[in-house]
């Protein structure tokens, strides 16, 4: 994918430039080499992954945020192998000029290092998973909050190691770097929240129940349409009570913004959203967002919803359907207790000549398969449509490789795996 290419092409730009202070070092073996080279490539890699993370909206919108979140997941993964490489390679070739473990410890920032890399650890632990099934939410979270002292501490290594100490101008390149990362950080991740929540006084109205394990929670606020929400977007919400502030959820709206209003929709998937369900009346909410490309076009659209995935597209439904499109709307159940908005959904298709399709019943049944097959015969002229898929990760790849089959075009596939 385009996006995918450019954050490629300025990541390996990047760690390229931050080699350079190693072209006037003197040769230092194969594991000074290796120390050298793995430990700015994990310096550079952990600023660009701060970046990443960010939620800079130029970023969210250029990129969208499905692109970040791979490259963030990708180059999670390298840094941790470029920082045991580094912490192997230095240990070594610190041992080959005769210095003993004692006298590393006592090298500039050697501590901080330490430090720094027993926590990239337990973050990396974390995504292990096993584990990470584990683990809710919140903790999971709470985990990856570790990152950024991780980080802190590595760069205060990075400054005392041999490879800027001495260079006044690539330590205060790198520095350069790290603020501007730290920056984007603090600005868009705890400032930008605080000044939404002052200027738009965002509360909880009401919880409206759905079905057995579902909820709509509507929120009331001022100055809403500042935030100018559009479909296939969505926020992070912090509901500001003793068990729930700490976490921040990703929920998109599940239906377009009325007046003084918004509503998402959270299904009982863990503690943490259960919790929701028993929000009350007058609860304080930061909104952070809104967040993601908003999806728009001028092709016939496909809807394919699994479950509670239903919630981002019954709003992308309604803006296309309002907008004159041809839209069609396939909504895959288990059965017909666990469908979302029924009643909304066919009263919009019917005020808007759209058309929706539930295909209801246990997944393991091979007639509700969504094969390549079974998607033509639903839409002759599948190969015209946008489609926007928002599913369980298994149903969200299977439907991936049935439209491939049918020879849907990438650039016509937007796709969103319910997944944290």
């Amino acid at each position: 994918m385009a996006a995918d290419r450019s954050v490629g092409s300025v990541i390996l730009g990047g760690a390229a430039l931050s080699l350079v202070p190693l072209l006037g070092q003197p040769n230092p073996g194969l594991a000074g080499f290796i120390a050298h080279t793995t430990g700015m490539l994990a310096g550079y890699g952990a600023a660009v992954m701060l970046v990443l993370t960010s939620r800079a909206p130029g970023l969210e919108r250029r990129l969208g945020t499905g692109a970040l979140i791979r490259w963030h997941a990708l180059g999670g993964r390298v840094i941790v192998v470029l920082i045991l490489a580094h912490a192997v390679g230095a240990t070594l070739a610190w041992l080959q000029i005769g210095g003993g473990l004692p006298g590393l410890v006592s090298m500039p920032g050697i501590l901080a290092a330490m430090f720094s890399v027993v926590l990239f650890l337990v973050v990396a632990l974390s995504v292990v998973p096993w584990l990470r099934r584990r683990l809710s939410y919140e903790r999971w979270h709470a985990v990856h909050l570790l990152t950024y002292v991780a980080i802190a501490l590595g760069f205060v290594h990075q400054l005392a190691g041999p490879d800027l100490a001495g260079n006044r101008v690539a330590q205060v390149a790198w520095a350069q770097l790290y603020c501007l990362a730290f920056f984007l950080s603090l600005r868009y991740r705890f400032v930008e929240p605080l000044r939404q929540a002052r200027r738009h006084r965002l509360v909880v109205d009401r919880v409206q129940r759905e079905s057995h394990d579902t909820v709509s929670i509507w929120l009331r606020g001022r100055h809403l349409s500042e935030l100018a929400p559009r479909p296939g977007q969505f926020f992070r919400w912090r509901f500001l009570t003793a068990q729930t502030w700490m976490s921040a959820h990703p929920f998109s709206l599940s239906a377009l913004p009325e007046g003084d209003r918004l509503r998402i929709t959270v299904k009982a998937l863990g503690d943490g959203s259960r919790r929701l369900h028993e929000l009350e009346s007058g609860v304080r909410v930061l909104a952070e967002g809104p967040y993601g490309r908003a999806e728009s076009g001028w092709r016939p659209t496909l809807l394919i919803a699994g479950g509670v995935g239903i919630t981002p597209l019954r709003a992308l439904f309604e803006a296309h359907a309002v907008d004159g499109l041809p839209t069609t709307l396939l909504y895959r159940a288990s059965s017909p207790g666990d469908v979302l908005f029924r009643s909304e959904l066919d009263e919009l298709a019917a005020r808007h000549h759209a058309r929706v399709i539930y295909v209801l019943g246990p997944s393991g049944d091979p007639a509700n398969a969504l094969t390549a097959a079974a998607l033509t015969a639903l839409l002759p002229d599948l190969l015209v449509h946008d489609v926007f898929v928002c599913a369980s990760p298994r149903l969200s790849a299977a439907v991936r490789e049935s439209l491939r089959a049918a020879g849907l075009p990438a650039r016509q596939l937007h796709d969103e795996s319910l997944s944290f």
